[in-house]
């Protein structure tokens, strides 16, 4: 019966994306072909020019594309959790009136998960297309890497709306993407090896959800996965995207049970 109420609520969100889709499609598909055109061939080819053993022996392009589906399933989490989460408890409402029907505020909760779950799988398999279309793709693994990308942004999407369902004012969503999203999107490993950057600074870039999302998907990518690292990398992933379950059940509770 919880299942069937949290299926009502991703309904809701559905319909409502029925109506908006044109809007998030554009960008879906523009995204990747814009990176990877500019960063991959554009900056590749001077990064080429100039090859580093320390991009595996593959070009810039190939060494790029794998870690910017793990950055896009970061951002596509971070914005289906900030502003849509708010706006449903403060402006528009329908939170509340969710809660006043038989919907409990875990099925409130879990039914936003699952739409955005799906935004995820959406966003990530378009990546993917886009990759193979560049000709970035080195393995059949690489379609491992669908599942990893939402887990990456799970592991961000559900600690970020258990916090912001507990916000009153919106400022502190731009401190998050300011000192949030992109030191993460340019210092885990996206753009060039972790193995750059200063000695004291890697642990901080390690324990990173992002860079266990990029190390995995570039690892599936180019055939290099061992089960060990990735069954590491999957349980740090699916632990904070645990956590993030269990404290949004709390504070989603908290907010709306008033």
């Amino acid at each position: 019966m919880a299942g069937s109420f949290a299926w009502r609520e991703f309904r809701f969100w559905l319909t409502n994306y029925r109506r908006t889709w044109r809007g998030s499609i554009y960008s879906s598909v523009l995204n990747p072909v814009l990176y990877l055109g500019a960063m991959g061939l554009g900056l590749g080819t001077l990064v080429d020019a100039h090859r580093s053993a320390g991009l595996g022996g593959v070009s810039y392009l190939v060494f790029l594309a794998p870690g910017l589906l793990a950055a896009q399933a970061m951002q596509t989490a971070m914005g289906e959790s900030t502003y849509p989460v708010l706006g449903s408890v403060k402006w528009r409402k329908v939170y509340q009136a969710a809660a006043a029907t038989p919907l409990r505020p875990a099925d409130i909760f879990h039914g936003h998960l699952l739409f955005t779950t799906m935004r995820l799988t959406m966003n990530c398999s378009v990546f993917l297309a886009v990759m193979a279309a560049f000709g970035t793709v080195r393995s059949a693994w690489v379609l491992a890497a669908l599942p990893v990308g939402v887990l990456t942004g799970l592991a961000f999407a559900t600690p970020i709306e258990a916090y912001a369902i507990s916000l009153d004012k919106e400022q502190s969503f731009s401190l998050w993407y300011r000192f949030g999203l992109i030191p993460l999107f340019l210092f885990s490993g996206t753009f060039f090896p972790v193995t750059q950057l200063p000695g004291w600074v890697r642990p901080l870039a390690y324990i990173t959800p992002l860079w266990h999302g990029v190390a995995l998907c570039r690892s599936l990518s180019l055939g290099t996965a061992t089960a060990g690292a990735a069954l590491g990398h999957v349980a740090y992933l699916a632990a904070l995207a645990t956590v993030g379950v269990l404290a949004g059940q709390r504070t989603y509770r908290r907010r709306l049970y008033v």
